[in-house]
C-alpha cells in the first residue's frame, strides 16, 4: 500500500548550500539564519526534504568539508542553537531535514589530527590511517604503495614530519583520514550521529561513503587507467573504493539510526559503481544499509531520448520496488544542468519533467528552479581548493574550453532572490563570497514567481502534480515504445494513472499515446501541444502529462 511507505520513499530533496543560499546578517556569506528566513520558498516550490550542505566548524580550506568539530557550528554560519531552530522551523513547515556528513575525513586542523600528528604513542595515535613508507634510492621517504588520490593526480598519502609516518589523504592534502578500524573513533563518531538525530535530524547524506574503509593490507591498486562511473582514473580502485568493510559500515550505520524508533530515518549515500556494488550498500548479506544512493548517470548524460529512456529502463530494473532510484543532474561539485543545456529553457523544462515524474527520489540543487547558469570564474580567483592542485598542468585557455571546467565555485555562486545587486542573497553594497550572475537582473525568484511561464512556475506545478497524484509520488512505471526523439511512460497507482511524453527533438513530431492516455492534459510545457485520442502532437522540446485514470 502507498501510504505505508516509508517518507523517504516519495520525497522530493532540494539541496542547500548554505554559504550560497541566503546572508542574513550582511557579511557577504549565507549562514542558517538566512536559511530559516526562507524556508517559504521551499514549501512554496513543493520539496518535500532539504540536504544541508557542511555548516560544522571548519577552516572553509573546502569550504564545509574539511570538518574541525562535527558537533558545533562554523561561527559564520550560526549556533548549534540556530541549527536547532532550522530543524525545528522546517518541521514545523512539514519539511524534513537531512546534514550533510563527511566521515571519511577531517581537517588536518581538528584537534584529534592535531593530536594524533603530535607522536606515535599519543591516545589518539591511532585515530587516522598512518603507515610506515618504504625509502627511495635516494634515502628519501616514499609512501607505502600506489594509491593515488581520487583527484587522480596527486598521491593519496601526506609526510608527516613528527611522527615520520606517512598518513592517508584520499582527496586533499589537508584531509587525513579517519580509521575506522579504531573502536574508540567509531564508537565516537557513531555516538555523533545519535546527537544529531536526538536533535530531531531526520537523516544524512553522506560524502564519498565509499571511500571511508581502504584495504587493510595496503596492497597496491591496479596499475591500468580506466573510466570508472563516468570519470577517468589513471589506476583501478579496487583497493581503495567499494572493499567490503564499506558495506559493513553502510549496515553498522543503519542500526544506529535504527535505535530512533518511531519516523523513519534515511541515510543517502554518495557512492560511485555497478548496480551491483551500489545495490550491496543497500542491503548486504541479510543486513539493511543505506536507504538510497545516488545515481548520477542523469547528471552525466547528454540530452538524448535514446540516452535518457536507456537510464530509465536501467533504473527500472537494477532498482525494482521496493528499491528506490534516484535522479538528479545538479550539485555543488558539477556543472549547472542549464549551462550543459546551452540555456535552453525549453530542454530544461523537458528535464524537469522527467525528474519530476519519474518513480524515483529526485534531488534538486538550490537555483535549479529557475535555472541558475555557471558563472565564469578563473582558476586563479577560485576558494575551490581544487584548481590549487590541478592549475600547474591546467592553462586557463584549456581550462575555458573544456566541457565542464574544474572550479566549482562556478556553480556555488549565490542564489538569486531578487533583481536587486544583492540578488536578496545579500544587502546591497554587501560584496559576497563569491560574486553574483549578472543574469540575476532577469533570472531570479521574484521574477520568475511573477511569469506565469517561467521555469520556476513549471517546477512549482509539477511538484503540486506530484505531491495531488498518488500515481506519481508512489506507483509503477511502465515505460512504453516510443519514436524518434521522444520519451513515453506511464505512472499507476491502482485507479490513478497518468502518462507522460516528451520530445527532446528538434522537430514537431506526433507521439503515439497508449495505455489510456485520451484523458484531460494535467500539464504541458508548450502551449502548442495538441493532444487527441491516442496522439500527442508535441512542438520541440516540449511534454505533457495527461490524465490516464479509470475515472478521467
Amino acid at each position: 500500500m502507498p501510504d505505508a511507505q516509508p517518507w523517504w520513499t516519495s520525497t522530493v530533496i532540494y539541496q542547500v548550500y548554505p554559504r550560497s543560499f541566503a546572508d542574513s546578517n550582511g557579511d557577504g556569506v549565507g549562514d542558517l539564519q538566512g536559511i530559516i528566513g526562507k524556508l517559504d520558498h521551499l514549501v512554496d516550490l513543493g520539496v518535500g526534504s532539504i540536504w544541508v550542505s557542511p555548516f560544522f566548524k571548519s577552516p572553509q580550506r573546502d569550504v564545509g568539508y574539511d570538518v574541525a568539530d562535527f558537533r558545533d557550528v562554523a561561527p559564520e554560519y550560526g549556533t548549534i542553537d540556530d541549527a536547532q531552530e532550522l530543524i525545528d522551523q522546517a518541521h514545523a513547515k512539514g519539511l524534513k531535514v537531512l546534514f550533510d556528513l563527511v566521515l571519511n575525513h577531517t581537517s588536518d586542523e581538528h584537534p584529534w589530527f592535531v593530536e594524533s600528528r603530535s607522536s606515535r604513542t599519543n591516545p589518539k595515535a591511532d585515530w587516522y590511517v598512518w603507515a610506515d613508507g618504504l625509502t627511495g634510492r635516494d634515502g628519501k621517504p616514499k609512501p607505502p604503495n600506489n594509491w593515488r588520490s581520487e583527484l587522480q593526480l596527486p598521491r593519496r598519502w601526506q609526510w608527516g614530519e613528527e611522527r615520520q609516518q606517512w598518513y592517508l589523504a584520499s582527496f586533499l592534502s589537508f584531509q587525513p583520514d579517519l580509521n575506522w578500524r579504531h573502536p574508540e573513533l567509531r564508537a565516537e563518531m557513531f555516538d555523533m550521529v545519535r546527537m544529531w538525530l536526538g536533535r530531531g535530524v531526520d537523516g544524512f547524506r553522506l560524502d564519498i561513503f565509499g571511500s571511508i574503509m581502504h584495504d587493510e593490507a595496503l596492497r597496491d591498486n591496479d596499475r591500468r587507467p580506466m573510466i570508472e562511473s563516468g570519470m577517468p582514473r589513471v589506476q583501478a580502485s579496487n583497493h581503495t573504493v567499494n572493499t567490503d568493510e564499506n558495506f559493513i559500515l553502510a549496515a553498522d550505520l543503519r542500526a544506529v539510526c535504527d535505535e530512533f524508533e518511531g519516523d523513519d530515518r534515511v541515510l543517502l549515500g554518495e557512492v560511485f559503481g555497478g548496480p551491483d556494488v551500489l545495490r550491496r550498500y543497500v542491503h548486504d548479506k541479510g543486513r539493511d544499509g543505506l536507504h538510497l544512493v545516488f545515481l548520477f548517470e542523469f547528471l552525466a548524460s547528454t540530452y538524448s531520448a535514446a540516452k535518457y529512456r536507456r537510464l530509465i529502463a536501467q533504473f527500472e530494473t537494477d532498482f525494482p520496488a521496493p528499491l528506490v532510484p534516484t535522479y538528479v543532474v545538479e550539485n555543488h561539485d558539477r556543472a549547472r544542468s542549464l549551462s550543459r543545456l546551452g540555456g535552453d529553457l525549453r530542454k530544461a523544462r523537458v528535464v524537469a519533467t522527467l525528474l519530476c515524474t519519474l518513480r524515483g527520489v529526485p534531488v534538486l540543487y538550490q537555483g535549479q528552479e529557475i535555472g541558475m547558469e555557471n558563472q565564469y570564474i578563473p582558476l586563479r580567483h577560485a576558494n575551490d581548493p581544487i584548481p590549487g592542485v590541478v592549475a600547474r598542468w591546467l592553462p586557463e585557455w584549456l581550462n575555458k574550453r573544456m566541457p565542464e571546467r574544474l572550479n566549482r565555485d562556478e556553480v556555488r555562486t549565490p542564489m538569486q532572490w531578487t533583481p536587486e545587486p544583492g540578488a536578496g542573497f545579500t544587502a546591497d553594497g554587501v560584496t559576497p563570497w563569491l560574486p553574483i550572475n549578472a543574469n540575476h537582473r532577469t533570472r531570479n525568484v521574484e521574477t520568475e514567481t511573477a511569469d506565469a511561464d517561467s521555469l520556476l512556475n513549471w517546477y512549482r506545478a509539477l511538484l503540486a502534480l506530484r505531491a495531488e497524484r498518488t500515481s506519481l509520488h508512489s506507483g509503477e512505471l511502465t515505460l512504453l515504445e516510443s519514436i524518434d526523439e521522444t520519451i513515453v511512460f506511464v505512472r499507476r497507482s491502482g485507479d490513478d494513472a497518468v502518462v507522460v511524453a516528451a520530445n527532446l527533438g528538434s522537430a514537431t513530431l506526433q507521439v503515439p499515446l497508449a495505455l489510456g492516455g485520451d484523458g484531460p492534459v494535467l500539464l504541458t510545457s508548450d502551449r502548442g501541444a495538441v493532444v487527441r485520442p491516442g496522439m500527442a502532437t508535441l512542438p520541440p522540446h516540449a511534454a505533457v502529462v495527461i490524465d490516464a485514470s479509470t475515472s478521467a
